[in-house]
């Protein structure tokens, strides 16, 4: 064998080499975050909105998180009597797992508040930070949508906290 031929195949290598490593580099980048974590790109929805029994109204909360590659988006809808418009949040912080966020919203007619939160269930709910039905023992969870075109489920009742149930004794 020649040095030359020596030479031409050491390249040929080199080039095979480096073009399974092009071809396996996307395949990786693709996978979905082993973490349960949220997805790096494309959309999400938690929520738990529901219908009370009692006025037919909606009650609970909808987090719809956009993830694009330039920026992240929010957009946050609650219920007061009825279901709000849709507020843009500004001041949206996704740490760089995908497991805890937060946000800044004003409604209209309200204060400016920031809201934040952890996933958990492998990626399958949010636990808002502060309390469910004014009880901060209990998180306020609301699970990811899977299936768009469900019927909202009936809401249930807060449940009874320590304070009243001491009152209720006085």
């Amino acid at each position: 064998m020649t040095t030359m031929m020596i030479k031409r195949r050491a390249a040929f290598g080199a080039m095979l080499l480096a073009s399974c490593a092009v071809l396996a580099a996307p395949k990786a980048a693709r996978k979905p975050a082993a973490t349960g974590g949220l997805p790096r790109y494309g959309m999400v929805v938690f929520s738990d909105l529901c219908i009370h029994a009692d006025s037919g109204e909606f009650g609970g909360q909808r987090i719809t998180l956009q993830r694009f590659a330039e920026v992240d988006t929010v957009l946050y809808e609650y219920t007061a009597g009825g279901i709000s418009w849709p507020v843009v949040a500004s001041d949206v912080n996704i740490d760089p797992r995908g497991r805890q966020m937060y946000f800044t919203v004003r409604p209209p007619d309200e204060e400016e508040r920031t809201i934040s939160g952890k996933i958990a269930d492998g990626g399958k709910t949010l636990v808002l930070d502060g309390g469910y039905c004014g009880d901060e023992a209990v998180p306020m969870r609301l699970p990811l949508v899977t299936d768009f075109g469900r019927k909202a489920g009936t809401c249930r009742a807060c449940p009874e906290t320590k304070k009243n149930k001491e009152k209720e004794v006085e």
